[in-house]
Order: structure tokens, then C-alpha cells, then sequence
């Protein structure tokens, strides 16, 4: 429960007094906003895709092609293990890791605004870069262009929503963020299935409308309100009292305001956030928010099911049309698990849909090693019938993680960071996420190459892992106001006497 043990007159008091009224205002804000997902989204869907088109394999990876040709019984599993190829992947996330730190002080400095019109801008010129790639060198360089798009945008957008969004709505607000993102993959992936039909140069138009999404970004950049956090932050205190009351809908937004004040007090006397983030009395933050959930969101092992889609269902035996309409379907249920989870999260909490969704997802990936195990790497297609029951296995599992692990993975990372640290630790999270993300991208063809059906067992059980994590360690912070969140860790069973420094400093300063 978020109750605790701050004296009369504490944010925990102001809390209750928080009034909002939903606005068109406050809508458009947010869905423009969040329109910073379909990046990601998109990036995660048209790789796959068109590192399965023989177009392109052709012209950048002839011995990819060759060997994806050859139906050789060692090869089943191993078609698409070559590193240069997957380079042309994870390079975007090695390069989304770096900029991140470099968002994270734009971020704090000019708000969240400016790092949404950065990222855009930087994902737009990598992508009309690599729709005009002559050769891998291109390529890839217009992988780093859009990886810095990601880097900012991934690390302004979920603190844009989460700080917009009054704390009752905040759940479904902030998977508007992993609506856009599931999408994205949905639209790339129809967008692959027509432009594998264009020869010899279709890749290029998946690639090239990777612009789309990055002008939406560009125009919510600039016509979107700053945030009133982000507005105190920077001393702009009239101007964030008129942005919170028009998003609040509502002239009663002095108990509100008076939190976001004290919180920026707090932000401003933190010199180094990045050192402050490491301090005990953040350590909950530091290692469920920062480090865990993030890592964890790329080991559940859908990211590698939603890059390599195309391939995987290739190399089940589906042909290439087949495969990308497959894939199609799949990512069909990332959306409706989003919607979902939208829906439903401020409802049941964050708590029910990590734990129920991971017992479904441990189901999944144990029927489909079996499956794998008894039927496939023989030099021969799957039968018919273990095709539709993999095929239905992964829908269900994508619509457990599309609904738990995918949108939650930046939701409560969001809302688990007080002011003070939040543009560090965000920055931090989304660096977390994007290593992760580069090395399944990096590593999962080779692991399946040599794990062979193995690799979906070691993923359960890195699931039953993250489930417990989630279980023993992370509160739940459903229709909790986000500078509030602390509250729950002093009253937690296991982190209670780990920042009880905090709760000593508020008692210090009411008594002063």
C-alpha cells in the first residue's frame, strides 16, 4: 500500500487533494507524444523482415544468401548465423546505448521536448540514409543515425507520459508508449510482406519508411506542451502551472503543484544524478527500476522471436510470402495484448500481469522446445500440424508478453524514480535495455545455431527467474502519484531497512 510515515503536511497528505478532469487537450497531448514508440516499433518489425528478403540478401550478404538456399540438414538451425548480418541489427542498439547519456542531459537540461525532437531528427536522416545504401558501410551508419533516434526518444517519451498522466490513468497512459510500439512492428511487418514482391529493390522502401513515424515524432516534438515536472525543473514555475492545469482540466491543482515544487527542490541540489542514483537510499530504484526490469523485458526472448520472425518461420519451413504474413499475424497479437494491458493495468495492477502472463510464457516456451526437439533439424520442413501448433504457441506467448513484460518493462521503470534522479535513471534504463537488446540481437542466431531447441528452455528459465524477482521484490505502484512511489519502499518487507536514510531525512526537515 502506498501509506507511510511522513508527517502531516507531506506530499502523502497533498496527495489526496489531486484533482484532474479528462481533457482533449490532455489527449492529443499524450497520444502525440507517444508517437516517439513507433520508432522503436517499427525498427524492431522491418529488421527481420528485410533481413529475410533474398533482394537484399544478395546485394549486401551473397553467402547468407547461399547458404539460406542450400537445405542442408546441419544448416536447419544455422541458415542466418553470420555475425555481419546480425552487426546490421544490434548495431542500432549499441548506438541507442551511448546516446542515451548524452539524452539524459538534454533531458534535464531543456526538457523532454528537446530530446523528442533530437531523436526524431536523427532517426530521419538514418533512415533516408539506409533506404539509399550502396554497400554495408551505409548501412550501418544509418543504423547508428537511427539508434541515437531511439536513444533519445526511448529515454524522453516514457517520462514524458508518465509525468503528464494524473496517477489514476497513469498505467494506461504510459502503454500508449508500447501501443505505438506494437504498431509500429504491425505496420513494418505488412510493409514487408508487399515490398518482398518489389524487386530488386523493395528493401529500400521498408527501410525508407522508417521516415514516417520519425516526422510524426518531430511534429509532437514541437507542438506538444512541455512537461509541468520538466517546466518546474527548469524554474519556469508560472508557465508549468498553466500546462498542469490545462492537461488537469481543472484550476484546483495547488496540491499538485506544491509536490512538483518540492520534488524540484530536491532535483536542484543534486549536482551529480548519476552518482546520486548509487546512493542507498535509492537502491530499490537502482536495481529493480535500472537494472532489472529492463534486462529482464530482452530475456523473456521475444525480442528475438519479433527481429528474426521472418527468418524463424523461414527456417520452419514456412516460404518467404508465408513467413512475413506469419509474422504479421504474431505481431497482430502484440497489439491486442497492449490494448489489453491499457485497459486493465490500473485495474489489476502491475503485480498480476507480470506474474500471470509469465506463468503463460514459461507454458509456451517449454511446448515449443518439445515441439522443436522432436520434429525439426533433420534436413526436412516441419509437418503441417507442428507448424500450426508453433505458429499458435507464439501468438500465445507474444499476447502474454505483450501485455506484461513489453508495455510494464518501461511503465514502472518510469514511475519508480524520484525527480531528483529520474532523467539519470531513465537514461540508465533504456542503456540497460538497449546492451540487452544488442546482445540477444547479436547472440540469439548463433545460441540457436548451437542450443538448437535448447535456447527456449534456457528463456523459461530465465522467466521462472524474473517471475520470483518480480514476486519478493517490486511493490505495487497501481494509482500511486508518481513522486509518491518512495512511500512503498519504506513500507516494503525487504527494503524498508535499506532506505530507511530517507525516511530519517524527511522526519530531519519537518522537525527543522
Amino acid at each position: 500500500m502506498a501509506g507511510g510515515g511522513l508527517p502531516d503536511g507531506g506530499p502523502a497528505k497533498k496527495a489526496l487533494l489531486y484533482e484532474h478532469r479528462f481533457t482533449s487537450y490532455f489527449a492529443f497531448t499524450c497520444i502525440v507524444g507517444a508517437l516517439g514508440g513507433s520508432l522503436f516499433g517499427y525498427d524492431l518489425g522491418v529488421s527481420g523482415g528485410v533481413t529475410s528478403m533474398d533482394d537484399f540478401l544478395k546485394e549486401f550478404f551473397p553467402d547468407v544468401y547461399r547458404r539460406k538456399h542450400m537445405h542442408l540438414e546441419e544448416t536447419d538451425y544455422c541458415k542466418y548465423d553470420y555475425q555481419v548480418l546480425t552487426l546490421f541489427t544490434s548495431s542500432l542498439y549499441f548506438s541507442a546505448l551511448v546516446m542515451t547519456f548524452f539524452a539524459s542531459y538534454l533531458t534535464r537540461k531543456k526538457g523532454r521536448k528537446a530530446s523528442i525532437i533530437v531523436g526524431a531528427l536523427s532517426f530521419l536522416a538514418g533512415a533516408i540514409l539506409n533506404a539509399a545504401a550502396q554497400n554495408i558501410a551505409m548501412l550501418i551508419i544509418g543504423r547508428v543515425l537511427l539508434g541515437g533516434g531511439i536513444g533519445f526518444g526511448n529515454q524522453a517519451v516514457p517520462l514524458y507520459l508518465s509525468e503528464m498522466a494524473p496517477a489514476k490513468n497513469r498505467g494506461a497512459v504510459n502503454q500508449l508508449f508500447q501501443f505505438t510500439t506494437c504498431a509500429g512492428i504491425l505496420i513494418a511487418n505488412l510493409v514487408n510482406y508487399f515490398t518482398d514482391k518489389i524487386h530488386p529493390h523493395g528493401w529500400r522502401i521498408s527501410l525508407g519508411l522508417a521516415g514516417i513515424p520519425a516526422i510524426l515524432m518531430l511534429l509532437g516534438g514541437i507542438f506538444c506542451a512541455e512537461t509541468p515536472n520538466s517546466l518546474v525543473e527548469q524554474g519556469r514555475l508560472n508557465e508549468a502551472r498553466r500546462v498542469l492545469e490545462r492537461v488537469r482540466g481543472t484550476k484546483n491543482v495547488e496540491a499538485e503543484f506544491q509536490d512538483l515544487k518540492h520534488a524540484s527542490e530536491e532535483a536542484r541540489a543534486v549536482k551529480s544524478p548519476f552518482r546520486t542514483l548509487l546512493k542507498r537510499k535509492y537502491r530499490p530504484q537502482l536495481i529493480i527500476g535500472a537494472l532489472g526490469i529492463p534486462a529482464f523485458q530482452q530475456l523473456t526472448g521475444n525480442n528475438s522471436i519479433l527481429f528474426y520472425a521472418p527468418v524463424i518461420f523461414q527456417s520452419l519451413g514456412f516460404g518467404a510470402n508465408a513467413s512475413l504474413f506469419s509474422s504479421f499475424i504474431t505481431n497482430g497479437a502484440l497489439l491486442v495484448a497492449s490494448l489489453i494491458s491499457m485497459f486493465l493495468v490500473d485495474k489489476f495492477g502491475r503485480r498480476a500481469f507480470f506474474l500471470e502472463a509469465g506463468a503463460e510464457m514459461i507454458c509456451s516456451m517449454i511446448i515449443t522446445a518439445v515441439a522443436l526437439a522432436l520434429e525439426f533439424g533433420h534436413g526436412k520442413e516441419l509437418p503441417k500440424g507442428t507448424s500450426v501448433l508453433l505458429v499458435i504457441v507464439i501468438f500465445l506467448f507474444v499476447l502474454a508478453y505483450g501485455r506484461s513484460w513489453g508495455p510494464l518493462g518501461w511503465l514502472v521503470p518510469s514511475e519508480l524514480f524520484p525527480l531528483e534522479i529520474r532523467s539519470a535513471a531513465q537514461s540508465v534504463v533504456v542503456c540497460v535495455n538497449m546492451i540487452f537488446t544488442a546482445l540477444v540481437a547479436q547472440l540469439f542466431l548463433m545460441a540457436l545455431c548451437q542450443l538448437k531447441y535448447g535456447i527456449f528452455l534456457l528463456f523459461a528459465g530465465l522467466i521462472v527467474i524474473m517471475s520470483l524477482f518480480v514476486l519478493f521484490l517490486l511493490p505495487e505502484t497501481k494509482q500511486v502519484p508518481i513522486e509518491e512511489i518512495y512511500l512503498l519502499f519504506e513500507n516494503h518487507w525487504f527494503w524498508k531497512n535499506i532506505v530507511r536514510e530517507r525516511t530519517d531525512q524527511y522526519q530531519e526537515i519537518s522537525n527543522g
